[in-house]
């Protein structure tokens, strides 16, 4: 099954942002298109605003003055859905309320052909549902767009329980010659992005609820040391917390309340108190015209140790071992059958963080997972009040000397960064083995969708494919209300790592 041919008329219905968006998309690849709004003049307002944004276009040499006229020509507000009778396609994108969405489909379907493609933007309906109003549902998919549609590359297509392959093809094929990179998934709560995505809101919430730590400083870790682009609380204020915390709602509520979803309590007082983020001035952070953003916490320079011992190889963190050799310190090296970490001059241990907690050890201070060492700016230590104050002051002045500042926290297990992307790896082995998508299209999908750094499978890889699963193993044991608790999926493919390790 090929993609429309760019001479069959594609429909929007819902004028907002998304609809314009997705109305320009396939205007800008060819085709000719149909705005419809059930408020009336809202469709052709958003033609003129389509139309301004191609001259904005032009202005900046991405599209040709000619282009841009012949796309004018063929976009075409509707006052009425009868006028969509000759569409090809038909993408909805009006409110996020399953019984509107029903209603319009089945209006819809009483006026186009019956191999029009009908397709949902939904991002936390049920494709299944939607469809489910209809009589012929083997037509119906979803195709969810990123926004901003023109920007974004990625389409999470969406597969209903009843949809017809052919179709699912259709608009897979439909929104590659687009210029967009699609992925399959199964109708499933939050796809592929929303599902998996949850954690990195989730856990720097936790860690806040905790008081280990504040949401600048959270903020810094994670972009510094995670690689990731934003951190999680200025994030949500971009997004708006509303937006945010009802999608998180969303995919809890259909996962039967499954507590690896739980949304965050924090995050609905805040929503409770209006502060919604960016939209309303204040949110995590004071957006208001004046504020100061408040700086992470920063460690006072400290003296770094004359040597370290290192006993075991420190596995994800090995790279530490050469870049401290470089930056003059020295390294001994002792094998130990029992874990990996230094050793400082005053008898204190860093390790990197496990899901276990400083306070269970005599004078251990953890060091959070960086995704590139070498270039990570920024390095969070963990302690307990029991900690020795030299082991503290040892451990930031090593991370120092290597060029990097330093933030501590409280002592949480799995600390910032650790936590995150365990059991970022973990939802994705779990919709993966449930059928959702591949492991290609996951990896794709949160690079594109959500700018990780890397994808859940890529980074699997690069930390080792048991990793994961032991970190989840520690954190669970230390919450064992399920929501650390490594799924099945993870369990089977870091035993068989193992499994096959030790036959060989």
């Amino acid at each position: 099954m090929t993609a429309l041919d760019l001479s069959s008329p594609v429909a929007v219905v819902g004028t907002g942002t998304m609809g314009q968006g997705i109305a320009q998309v396939a205007l800008v690849a060819g085709h000719p298109v149909r705005l419809y709004d059930a408020v009336p003049d809202r469709a052709r307002e958003a033609a003129a605003a389509i139309g301004a944004r191609l001259d904005r276009l032009v202005e900046k040499g991405r599209l040709t003055a000619a282009d841009r006229d012949a796309a004018r020509a063929r976009l075409r507000p509707a006052d009425d859905l009868a006028e969509l009778a000759d569409c090809a396609l038909v993408v909805e994108a009006v409110l996020e309320r399953l019984d509107v969405k029903q209603e319009l489909f089945r209006a819809l379907e009483e006026v186009v052909s019956p191999d029009c493609l009908l397709a949902t933007n939904t991002s936390s309906l049920s494709v299944t549902a939607i469809g489910g109003a209809l009589s012929h549902p083997g037509r119906f998919v979803g195709l969810h767009f990123f926004n901003p549609a023109p920007l974004l590359p990625l389409v999470e297509v969406v597969s209903g329980f009843a949809t017809d392959v052919t179709s699912a093809t259709r608009a897979y094929e439909t929104a590659r010659a687009w210029g967009k990179t699609p992925v399959a998934c199964a109708d499933t709560p939050g796809f592929i992005v929303n599902r998996i995505a949850r954690p990195f809101y989730a856990e720097a919430f936790a860690v806040y609820e905790a008081q280990a730590s504040d949401p600048a400083t959270i903020d810094a870790v994670l972009r510094e040391s995670g690689g990731f682009r934003m951190g999680a609380f200025e994030l949500t204020d971009l997004i708006g917390q509303d937006v945010n915390e009802s999608v998180t709602h969303s995919v809890w509520q259909s996962f039967f309340q499954d507590v690896r979803f739980t949304p965050s309590l924090a995050q609905r007082r805040l929503v409770e108190s209006g502060r919604l983020g960016r939209k309303t001035g204040r949110g995590w952070y004071d957006h208001r015209e004046g504020a100061e953003r408040p700086e992470p916490h920063t460690a006072e320079k400290r003296q770094p140790p004359a040597y370290v011992v290192a006993e075991g190889d420190l596995g994800p963190a090995s790279e530490l071992l050469a870049m401290i050799r470089e930056a003059g310190i020295q390294v001994r090296e002792e094998d130990e059958d029992n874990g990996s970490r230094l050793v400082l001059p005053g008898g204190g241990q860093l390790a990197l963080a496990d899901g276990q907690t400083s306070v269970e050890f005599r004078d251990v201070v953890y060091f959070d997972l960086a995704l590139d060492y070498r270039k990570a700016t920024r390095i969070a230590l963990s302690a307990s009040q029991d900690t020795g104050a030299r082991t503290v002051s040892e451990a930031t002045g090593l991370f120092q000397a290597l060029g990097k500042d330093v933030s501590l926290i409280g002592d949480v297990p799995g600390m910032i960064v650790a936590r995150t992307v365990a059991r970022i790896i973990d939802l994705a082995h779990d919709a993966v083995a449930k059928g959702v998508a591949t492991e290609e299209d996951v990896d794709t999908a949160m690079r594109l969708g959500v700018n990780y750094p890397l994808g859940p499978f890529e980074w699997s890889r690069r930390l080792g494919r048991t990793w994961a699963c032991s970190v989840l193993d520690d954190l669970h044991q230390r919450d064992p209300s399920g929501r650390y608790a490594p799924s099945l999926a993870l369990y089977r493919h870091s035993f068989a790592t193992e499994k096959r390790e030790g036959a060989s």
